[in-house]
């Protein structure tokens, strides 16, 4: 089992992360970590804030020669910004954002200013959570498994993808939105640019995909172990995440079921299914097929016009005070998205596979079941289920 933790604030010194668990042996590399660092810097809707931070992180800890020792691994990454608030004289802020943490969180540790609450609850805490995830990407491609996510809606912009076919990696970062498709990406590009005219923000969706995952990761046997549901839960705890859909699951709830389970097929002895409705997983585990998790992400809470709020100082109703942020965060969360996937597909191929070292755990995720017709051992004839024997 590996487990991280993260500290840091927006505007504070630096963000500090420990994850512990990972195996001795895997390549661990600072440039790898730095690549999705910096993808979550770029896109159209990106705020000021991207003008400032270059992020690259520094790993303390665990990792020697770019070799993971099996000891936790200490990460930094400096918040640039740093400079300009640290002898900065801070105007009260007491005007809470509808839609952020900032009511209920104050609420909730009785601060006697909102910032401690936007500090923490800022998006900028996922930089941190997506070098972490980083190295488990790094580990998962050693094992020949790989994550891509993608842009699949701006506001009322779709992208329509056949769960069959492959996402290629390099039409995605080509795109100034994140999006495989070139025309797509041009209205989702005019429909970003548009809200920023018009003073708003917007929301939409990206999709992960996972390739190479072998099947049986995850359980049916208690519900905390399904990993369908561990995922979903890992993608909503991004922030501006406010629904999460596995596979095909929102189109098929309205049809009928020989519509859309993903049946059988032999290729010789191999079990295939001839399509991938479900996403990847049949009663919480994996079933060899790509893995589809898609996330839908509300329009940031910081609009450059006002929205209707409470002056909590004063006890009155007020309007909302702009607080520097984009105008679509979308495009440059995918890299968050597939850190956040790729932590716990690890997570869980490690409860499958034990081991504490390299060589071990590609021994044990080389027996992992293929669905191959010659494994099922079944016995075929009658029996009695009794649990007084």
């Amino acid at each position: 089992m590996i487990r991280y933790l993260t500290a840091g604030e927006s505007h504070g010194p630096e963000l500090t992360g420990i994850l512990e668990g990972v195996p001795a042996g895997f390549n661990i590399s600072k440039k790898y970590l730095d690549s999705f660092l910096q993808r979550r810097q770029k896109g159209v809707g990106s705020g000021g804030r991207m003008n400032i931070e270059q992020d690259e992180v520094l790993i303390t800890s665990g990792v020697v020669n770019g070799i993971s020792t099996g000891a936790p691994i200490a990460l930094r990454i400096l918040n640039r910004d740093w400079e300009n608030w640290k002898d900065k004289e801070i105007e009260p802020y007491v005007v809470p954002r509808p839609g952020h943490a900032d009511l209920v969180g104050t609420a909730k540790y009785n601060h006697e200013d909102i910032r401690f609450v936007l500090e923490r609850a800022s998006a900028r805490e996922t930089a941190m959570r997506t070098a972490i995830g980083a190295i488990a990407a790094e580990v998962l491609e050693m094992l020949g498994i790989t994550i891509v996510g993608y842009v699949s809606s701006i506001g009322p912009i779709t992208y329509q993808q056949n769960l069959k076919d492959r996402i290629e990696k390099n039409k995605v970062t080509e795109s100034d939105v994140g999006c495989p498709d070139q025309d797509i990406s041009k209205l989702m590009e005019e429909k970003i640019l548009l809200a920023r005219k018009n003073k708003d923000t917007l929301g939409g969706s990206i999709t992960c995909v996972a390739s190479g995952v072998p099947p049986t990761i995850g359980s049916f046997v208690h519900w905390d172990k399904k990993l369908d549901a561990i995922l979903a839960k890992q993608f909503m705890s991004v922030q501006s995440v406010k629904a999460v859909e596995i596979g095909k699951g929102i189109d098929i709830a309205g049809q009928f079921g020989t519509e859309v389970q993903d049946q059988y097929s032999l290729d010789g002895k191999k079990i295939n299914k001839i399509s991938n409705n479900l996403g990847g997983f049949e009663g919480g585990m994996t079933n060899g097929e790509d893995l589809h998790i898609t996330a839908y992400l509300k329009p940031i809470s910081t609009t450059l016009t006002p929205i209707n709020s409470i002056d909590l100082a004063k006890k009155m109703e007020t309007q909302t005070v702009y607080e520097r942020s984009d105008t679509c965060a979308v495009p440059r969360a995918i890299p968050i998205f597939e850190g956040v996937m790729a932590f716990e597909i690890l997570n869980n191929l490690l409860l499958k596979t034990g081991g504490d070292n390299k060589k071990e755990i590609i021994q044990n995720f080389n027996n992992i079941s293929k669905l191959e017709t010659d494994e099922f051992n079944m016995k075929n004839e009658l029996w009695s289920m009794k649990y007084d024997v």
